[in-house]
């Protein structure tokens, strides 16, 4: 969150408060889901569901290949039992980050497995869309928790603390 001022004050904030952050595909519509908010998260929705159905084709093509290759079972099963593996890892990896900040260096660590397990994360961000913009929640905790603290620094600076009387 930031308290200064922006160019992108799309969430209609006063000058000094908080900003919200944007999310992908949906900027900061999120905060009160104007703007194509609905369209935006019905596009994402079917976005990711194509593009995994795509990534699907791509995978059979991969496993056909395998066949022709004539590589046997054990190699076909591996390669199965991998993509399997890492796109539960994937899904769940990314299922998490939408409720909470993940470690940097963690996510970095991950990454090569993440990559092998795209369709994981694919359909994560799918069933996510159906019920609200990826990472809304998370944003919305953050983004709430800033406005409360900028109230609370507000409430404690009311008048001019030259005039005050002192106490003897």
């Amino acid at each position: 969150m930031s308290d200064e001022p922006g160019p992108q004050d799309t969430a209609g904030s006063p000058a000094g408060t908080p900003h919200p952050e944007p999310i992908r595909f949906f900027g900061t519509t999120w905060v009160n889901h104007d703007n194509g908010y609905a369209l935006r998260r019905a596009g994402a929705a079917v976005g990711s569901l194509a593009a995994a159905v795509a990534s699907c084709l791509v995978l059979r093509f991969a496993y056909e290949g395998l066949q022709i290759a004539d590589t046997g079972s054990f190699v076909t099963l591996l390669v199965i039992v991998m993509f399997a593996i890492c796109s539960a890892l994937a899904f769940r990896t990314t299922w998490d980050g939408f409720g909470k900040r993940l470690d940097p260096d963690r996510q970095a660590s991950l990454r090569g497995l993440l990559a092998i397990g795209f369709v994981g994360s694919l359909l994560a961000y799918f069933f996510r869309s159906l019920t609200e913009a990826p990472g809304e929640k998370l944003h919305r905790q953050e983004y709430e928790a800033a406005l409360r603290e900028h109230e609370k620094r507000g409430a404690r600076r009311t008048g001019n603390p030259a005039k005050k009387k002192r106490r003897r």
